[in-house]
Parts: C-alpha cells; structure tokens; sequence
C-alpha cells in the first residue's frame, strides 16, 4: 500500500516537471509566436488568441513530437495551422461593422495596405515562405524544418512568392 503511493507520488512529479519543461520551453518561443500570428491575422487580440490555441493544441499533441531538437518548427507549424483556420473562419464571418470599416480602408492607400492586399492576393505557399523568411528573419534551412519541404523548395517558394509581390505591386 505504501509503495502503490510512493510510485502514485513519483508519477505525480515527473508528470508536473514534463508539463513545467514544456511550458518553459513554449514560454522562450512566446515572441516569435506571437510575431508570426500577428503577421498572418493583423490583430492583436487575434494573433493573442492565436498563440494560446497554439500552445493548447501543442500540449495535446506533445506525444507526436518525437525528435526534441524539433520543438521550435513544430511549434511554429502548429502556429500558422491556427493562424489558417482562424482566417478561413474569419472568411465565413463577416461582421457588418466590418463593412465600414472596410470601406474607411479603400478610401486609403498607403503601402502597408497595398503590400497588405498583395499578401493576400498570394498562393498561401509562397506566402507562409515569405512572411517567415522576410518577417521572421527565418534562414531558408529553419523555413525547410517548419514547412516539412526541401531547401530547394523553400528558396522556389519564395522567389516565386517575391515574383507575385511584384507583380500585384
């Protein structure tokens, strides 16, 4: 009976240091989560809301991970998978406040909109490639291990992503 507590104790404490490890660890990605939900939504409250399912569904699937040494890409995939069916559900739901809103915006024209709308405008591939590479300083390599796609593919993407920038400006 003793020992059936000792072990219940023991189980009891490496479960709360696996979850402290893994909290610690999301804790030191927390900035460039945020940075990179922010550059796909736009919004602090979504890109805040973002993170946090992020880090939820990251804790729910922490047995996947296999590799350690993948934690940062992984974490950032799981990221932008969030930040795609944020924006897919945002596509479904159009608040009428919205509508003013966006008819203030046509009437402007600056280029953070215009880059903003060519964004937009692009094959989610190329973008995901070019918001990591040039909005997260991301190296090609670290773009390859988040995207799950070879170096080659990745300096494709952004170069064909660069091209459609250019295109739509």
């Amino acid at each position: 009976m003793v020992e059936n507590t000792i072990d219940e104790i023991r189980k009891t404490d490496f479960a709360l240091s696996e979850e402290e490890a893994f909290f610690e660890r999301l804790y030191v990605e927390r900035r460039k989560l945020y940075a990179i939900a922010y550059s796909y939504l736009g919004s602090e409250a979504d890109a805040l809301e973002v993170v946090q399912e992020a880090s939820c569904r990251a804790w729910m699937k922490r047995k996947k991970l296999k590799d350690e040494q993948a934690f940062t890409p992984w974490v950032i995939r799981i990221t932008i998978n969030c930040c795609m069916d944020e924006l897919r559900r945002k596509k479904r739901v159009f608040p009428a406040e919205k509508l003013v809103e966006k008819a203030a915006q046509e009437m402007q024209s600056n280029e953070r909109i215009d880059l903003e709308r060519a964004m937009n405008r692009m094959k989610p591939k190329y973008r995901h490639a070019v918001i990591l590479k040039y909005y997260q300083d991301m190296t090609t390599v670290e773009i390859a291990k988040v995207l799950k796609k070879p170096e080659g593919t990745i300096k494709t993407w952004v170069r064909e992503g660069l091209k459609q920038l250019r295109r739509y400006l």
